[in-house]
Formats: C-alpha cells, sequence, structure tokens
C-alpha cells in the first residue's frame, strides 16, 4: 500500500465526520493545553521549591574551644557528603550582625559577647529530611559543638506539599488525556461505521486488518498533529508574553531543561500519541468486528 493512498484515505477520515473530527481535535487539544501548563507550573513550582530548600540551612553554634578543635569540626562537617558549602562566623561576626538585625538599642548587648561563633551549613538540593537529620545527631555529637540548629518542620513542609501538588497533578492530567483518547476512539469508530460497506468491499477481495487499518491510524495522528501544534503555541505565547506582562515577577522563571522547545516538543509528541492510541484502540477493535456476508 502507497504512502500517499494512506495519507489520502487519513485526511478524508476527517472530512467524513466533521462533527465528530472536531469534537476529537478540540477535546485533544484542551487536553493537552492543561498537561503542557500543568507541567510548566508543576517544574516551577519544584524550581521554587528547591531554591527554598536551598535557603534552609544547619547552623553549628561551638562553645568556647581554641582553633585547633574549630578545625576539626569543620573538618568532619565538610566531609560529609550532603554537605555544600560551609561558613564560619565568629563571635565578632556574629555581633556585628545581630546589630544589623536588631538596630537601636542593639549595641549594649552585643558588646556583651554573648553570642558564640558557629558554623553555617549549606546542605545540597537533593538532600532527603532523614540525610540532614541524620547529620545533626551526629555534629551534635562532636565535642566542642554546644547547638545544632535546623528548621525540619519547614523543610518538611516543604516536601510534602511539592509531593502533593505532584500527585494531584498528575491525577488531573492523566483523567483529562483519557477522556481525550476516548474521544478519538469515538471519532475514529464513526469513521469504520461510516465506511462499513466499503470494509466489507475490501476483505472480500483479500484485503487484510493491518492493511484497511492504517489509513485510521493517520487519521488519529493528524489529529494529534492539529491539536498538539494549536496547543503547543498557546502555551509558548502564555508563558513568554501573557504570563510576564501580567505578573512581571514570574517572567524570570525558566522552562524545563533551559529551553522552550523540550515542553513543546513534548506537547506535540504527547498529541500525536494519543491520536495514534486512540485510534489504534478503535480500529483493531471495530474493524475486526465488522462482518463479512458472501451469497452462495
Amino acid at each position: 500500500m502507497s504512502l500517499g493512498y494512506v495519507l489520502k484515505e487519513g485526511m478524508a477520515g476527517l472530512n467524513r465526520a466533521r462533527l465528530a473530527a472536531f469534537t476529537s481535535v478540540f477535546s485533544l487539544f484542551v487536553a493537552v493545553l492543561l498537561v503542557g501548563v500543568l507541567s510548566r507550573v508543576g517544574y516551577n513550582a519544584y524550581e521554587v521549591m528547591q531554591i527554598l530548600k536551598q535557603q534552609v540551612e544547619v547552623e553549628v553554634f561551638l562553645q568556647n574551644i581554641d582553633d585547633r578543635t574549630s578545625q576539626e569540626i569543620r573538618d568532619r562537617i565538610e566531609s560529609e557528603t550532603i554537605v555544600a558549602e560551609l561558613s564560619y562566623i565568629s563571635r565578632d561576626s556574629a555581633s556585628k550582625i545581630f546589630q544589623q538585625d536588631f538596630g537601636i538599642g542593639s549595641d549594649a548587648l552585643a558588646d556583651l559577647q554573648f553570642l558564640p561563633a558557629s558554623y553555617k551549613v549549606k546542605i545540597v538540593e537533593n538532600a532527603e529530611i532523614t540525610q540532614i537529620d541524620s547529620l545533626v545527631q551526629q555534629v551534635s555529637g562532636f565535642r566542642g559543638v554546644d547547638e545544632v540548629r535546623f528548621n525540619q518542620a519547614l523543610l518538611q513542609t516543604l516536601e510534602s506539599r511539592t509531593e502533593t501538588l505532584f500527585i494531584i497533578g498528575g491525577a488531573i492530567g492523566a483523567f483529562i488525556l483519557f477522556v481525550a483518547m476516548v474521544l478519538v476512539f469515538n471519532t475514529i469508530r464513526l469513521t469504520i461505521y461510516a465506511k462499513r460497506d466499503l470494509i466489507r468491499a475490501m476483505k472480500l477481495v483479500g484485503a487484510t486488518n493491518s492493511f484497511i487499518r492504517r489509513p485510521f491510524l493517520v487519521e488519529g495522528m493528524m489529529q494529534g498533529v492539529i491539536a498538539g501544534t494549536a496547543a503547543a503555541a498557546i502555551v509558548f505565547g502564555l508563558f513568554e508574553w501573557v504570563v510576564p506582562q501580567v505578573v512581571p515577577q514570574l517572567g524570570v522563571l525558566s522552562w524545563p531543561f533551559g529551553r522552550w522547545y523540550f515542553l513543546l516538543g513534548a506537547i506535540l509528541i504527547l498529541s500525536i500519541l494519543m491520536g495514534w492510541w486512540g485510534s489504534r484502540w478503535a480500529a483493531r477493535k471495530f474493524i475486526r468486528e465488522t462482518k463479512v456476508y458472501t451469497t452462495n
């Protein structure tokens, strides 16, 4: 079977049931558009969560110890794999920070030198709460360490909200895609029903189910191309022009993997796959069930 025949019959199928085809294309368009928007929002939410996680620090307050003991503590902390950066804050530096934070009236307290020296520990991006908690417990037992502070509640809240966001977004996206695929299925089914006499005739002259099925697969994929192209264009315009104009602060948020074409390409490919799968589902089912009647 020539490629030209397959494409011609696939395009003709869009004209045979125009209302059903339009409904299918529009549903696919809405589905992949929403999935694209959810993916971009979900990625940016994850990006923001990672930035907030980087701001969560472990503070190690030291006792009145000598420089050698302080250096030993530093070396042991830096040897941990989840430690990204470590900075030392002396007693004098702590007093200056106290004065800057509390302003007028804090000079007298700062002069008392009651603030201890400390280390501020920044954690790597992908560290889990259990790893950080294990580090806190370990450092707390070091000789010369007075106290270790870590805002565990904040980090747990961030991880919990991120997980909830992905679960809800994934469930919504899967449901939308399933509904769109069912509509493609129904559209191809109507097209097959409209061509049932031709299909019977083709079977009588020896055409296989695979031969008959290919134009319908092309029709479903064409629906996916139309819907995916329109959805990708809307997503690009929305996040490149509309959102930065309405909310300028969100204009700094990046596309997944730093380039717009990764997400838009994924939208188009997803739409084509959904059109192909829905048409394949319908074609395999109803072409096989189309009976051939012969006269004795």
